[in-house]
C-alpha cells in the first residue's frame, strides 16, 4: 500500500528568512499536497484554482482574500475554497501552512 507519514508538519522545514517556500508532501492523480512556509510580510498574490482546496494554518498569522472577503488566518485556522474562487494570502507573521487540492 501507496502512503506518506510524516510526524511532524513543524519540523518539516525551517520557516524561510525571506521569500516563499514549498515541499510537495503528495502528488498523485486524486491529490495533491503541498507544505508552504512564508516569511512575514510576503504574499501570494490573488488567483483562482479548476479544483477545490483546503488550507490549514499550522503556525503564524496571515490576512486571507476569498473572493470579495478578507479574513485572518491564524494557528488552527481551515479554508475550504471552492473551483475557482480567486484567493490571495499575505503573510503578517512568518507562517506554515498546509494546501490540499482534490483532484476529480
Amino acid at each position: 500500500m501507496d502512503y506518506t507519514f510524516l510526524a511532524n508538519l513543524q519540523t518539516e522545514f525551517a520557516l524561510p528568512d525571506k521569500g516563499i517556500l514549498s515541499r510537495v508532501l503528495k502528488k498523485d492523480e486524486h491529490v495533491n499536497i503541498t507544505l508552504f512556509g512564508f516569511s512575514a510580510g510576503e504574499a501570494l498574490s490573488g488567483h483562482s484554482a479548476p479544483t477545490a482546496a483546503v488550507l490549514y494554518f499550522i503556525e503564524g498569522e496571515a490576512e486571507v482574500q476569498l473572493g470579495e472577503d478578507k479574513i485572518n488566518a491564524q494557528p488552527g485556522s481551515f479554508i475550504y475554497m471552492p473551483p475557482m474562487l480567486p484567493h490571495g494570502i499575505s503573510a503578517t507573521t512568518g507562517v506554515r501552512m498546509l494546501l490540499v487540492q482534490v483532484k476529480g
